[in-house]
């Protein structure tokens, strides 16, 4: 039975099959998410065009081996289709993003052509590790433990407090030891009384797939009264914001 990869980031999807022989990997298509259950219903519909009922979905770790909450949404996207009757395993995606970015820059695609593709070419990336590991047959599906770290980051002394981002929202944050890491502004949302910034990266980041969103939580400085981001340490506290996205998103759409 074939076997059909999915690269799930929080925008799009990429969708990747085996051969009939389940020998290579071939690219199928980018979904542009819109929400899980309409997702859901797409692979439902790519699982019955390809005749299989097995899926696997790459698992976005840390470098130490660690997950965090995109990962945690992967394993949500992999239990609904558990629950629709499909047989669901995982592979560790970890740099498949960066490998893919790499040979579409060295094959000459300019930057606003490689988003169409790059999802679907690091499906093809996750999966043909898989098949060259053993494919479904050797697969571990067991869940590794979930660390996290907190980490506080600034704006410049220029733009702090300010979230109306120039420059095709971009927006540069400074870590605690000085270095700047450039983010994309996706969205500004409260939640629970707090309020929260969602960023994706602007530039390659260790750590951090270039599809996989950022969230930080919105703190005053005890010190400056000035605005600092800080990472979240709270898994339950982190999908609940990254689900208010989603509804956020899903409405406006």
């Amino acid at each position: 039975m074939r076997v059909l990869c999915l690269d799930v980031g929080t925008r799009r999807i990429g969708v990747a099959v085996t051969d009939p022989l389940d020998i290579t990997a071939q690219g199928v298509e980018t979904i542009h998410t819109r929400g899980m259950e309409n997702d859901i219903a797409r692979v439902k519909e790519l699982c019955a065009a390809y005749d299989t009922r097995r899926v696997l979905l790459g698992l976005p770790r840390n470098m130490d081996g660690s997950e965090g909450f995109q990962a945690e949404y992967c394993r949500k996207f992999g239990d609904r289709l558990c629950e629709e009757g499909f047989q669901v395993r995982y592979q560790d995606e970890r740099l498949t993003s960066s490998a893919a970015t790499r040979t579409l820059i060295e094959g000459g695609v300019r930057r606003e052509k490689r988003k169409g593709v790059i999802d679907k070419l690091a499906a093809c990336y996750i999966l043909q590790s898989f098949m060259d590991s053993g494919g479904w047959k050797d697969a571990d599906s067991d869940k590794p433990t979930i660390e996290t770290k907190r980490e506080v980051f600034r704006m410049s002394d220029e733009r702090n407090n300010e979230l109306d981002m120039e420059q095709d929202n971009i927006v540069e944050l400074f870590d605690e030891d000085g270095n700047a890491l450039k983010f994309e502004h996706l969205m500004t949302l409260e939640y629970n009384g707090d309020n929260y910034i969602c960023l994706a990266p602007a530039e390659p980041m260790a750590d951090v797939e270039e599809d996989e969103m950022v969230i930080m939580r919105i703190e005053e400085d005890a010190e400056t009264g000035e605005d600092v981001y800080a990472t979240i340490d709270n898994e339950d506290e982190l999908n609940a914001v990254f689900e208010e996205y989603l509804r956020i998103a899903e409405a406006d759409e």
